[in-house]
């Protein structure tokens, strides 16, 4: 818990998973966190990259929720891309369905183990109330699985060098020319790469993610030396998965609580234990400091560190999904730093939720006819069934450039004044839904 920034040195923000070995020998240890090295590497290239990191934690820690409700439940659109050099890697769609209701469940509370939390904490638990759904819509407008694959001849995106900190090879994952998958259009879809990321056959890393470091009016990859979204190694996705975990010290049950903890980060939060000792704090005012992270373990007679949360000496919280205890034990967030994450969603990644064409049903796609289309001068926008209560036209970045109210099931809008290219349609309808479509203004 804590109110002061954490230092420069402590800013280790992207949980990485990384044995501890030299060549020819057997793997000893598990070094868990090696993410202030990721940060380092961003800062060498990118000079005063940490510090804007930790500027953007600041404010979307004491950023008001103005913009959206506590209890209204915010939907992020999700891109998967299934970067696989073998057939066991290339993850079936159950998997990565299964992998987004447990998203779905951790990020509303809903996952049947909250009754597992200790009643110590029912006066810190929250629910972010947090929606993700595979896309059904892509950056062209088109109808989507939200789920790529892509055959590489990598066999791995791991390598040596991350233990020095250099994760130029690892982020070739996010990179067509370099045998991954280039982003979809980061401001309005969250993209999560799996990949295998082993090192000399090894489990090397279970998952990294980037942290809010630009404000929503930066355009895509301002920074871009770690590409903005999730990376997760191919066994540790999904609770289904049908591939063995070993992390060097035997099989580890897998519930898909990797990828719940990366898109924490990715949403801001920090390791509950602040990456360090009692001294050390995760800038959040309600998570129990706490000495060091859990190992692995489900150990609730810890109480490493004396503080106060709301009068009480709360013992280490290994149920909470930004600590390294076992998957099997974690299952809650805290009101603060669900504040903090939703903080983050109205402000630094505001065009995820926001006015988001990505975030329509691709159903609703398809019943909406727009003619003529090419068009130069007016359209019409006609719906299939039901009546529209307001048009509105977004350019490709989602901005809305031109609205009209209607109340019938056709509308009439003069575009002759729009620039030449591809635009969105967005109808609100009577029955409260959202229809999308696109046009062509030439």
């Amino acid at each position: 818990m804590g109110t002061n920034p954490i230092t420069m040195k402590k800013l280790l923000f992207i949980p990485l998973f990384i044995t501890s070995f030299l060549y020819g020998q057997d793997v000893s240890e598990i070094e868990r966190c090696m993410s202030h090295k990721a940060i380092e590497y961003q800062d060498e290239i990118t000079p005063g990259y940490a510090s804007h990191v930790n500027e953007q934690f600041e404010l979307a820690k004491h950023a008001p929720l103005t913009k959206t409700e506590k209890s209204t439940l915010l939907t992020i659109p999700v891109v998967v891309h299934v970067v696989h050099n073998t057939q066991d890697q290339n993850l079936e769609d159950s998997v990565i369905l299964r992998q987004i209701e447990t998203l779905n469940e951790d990020f509303q509370r809903q996952n049947p183990d909250t009754s597992n939390m200790r009643s110590d904490f029912d006066i810190v638990k929250g629910s972010p109330n947090i929606e993700f759904r595979l896309a059904q819509i892509d950056p062209q407008g088109d109808p989507t699985t939200g789920i790529t694959r892509t055959e590489t001849s990598q066999e791995t995106f791991g390598d040596i060098g991350l233990i020095s900190g250099d994760f130029s090879e690892l982020e070739k994952v996010k990179q067509t020319t370099e045998g991954g998958h280039d982003p979809w259009d980061q401001s309005r879809y969250l993209n999560i790469w799996v990949c295998n990321m082993e090192v000399f056959n090894t489990t090397a890393l279970l998952g990294y993610a980037t942290p809010p470091d630009s404000l929503s009016n930066w355009p895509p990859n301002s920074n871009p030396n770690l590409i903005d979204g999730v990376v997760i190694q191919y066994q540790a996705f999904g609770s289904n998965n049908p591939n063995v975990l070993d992390a060097g010290q035997g099989p580890v049950t897998v519930m898909g609580r990797t990828t719940t903890h990366e898109v924490g980060h990715y949403l801001g939060l920090r390791h509950i234990w602040g990456d360090g000792d009692c001294n050390e704090q995760d800038g959040i005012d309600d998570t129990p400091n706490a000495e060091d992270q859990s190992q692995q373990d489900c150990d609730d007679t810890k109480n490493t560190c004396v503080d106060t949360i709301q009068g009480l000496d709360l013992p280490d919280m290994i149920e909470n999904y930004m600590d390294y205890s076992a998957e099997t034990c974690q299952n809650s967030f805290t009101q603060g730093q669900v504040d903090l994450m939703r903080g983050v969603l109205d402000n630094q990644r505001y065009d995820l939720v926001h006015d988001n064409p990505a975030s329509v049903k691709a159903e609703t796609a398809n019943k909406v006819m727009i003619y003529p289309n090419p068009a130069h001068g007016k359209i019409t926008v006609k719906l299939e069934n039901g009546t529209a209560e307001m048009v509105e036209i977004l350019g490709s970045s989602g901005r809305k450039v031109l609205s009209q109210r209607s109340s019938s099931q056709e509308t009439s809008l003069d575009v002759s004044a729009l620039d030449n290219g591809v635009y969105f349609i967005r109808i609100q309808q009577s029955t409260g839904e959202a229809a999308i479509s696109k046009f062509v203004k030439r």
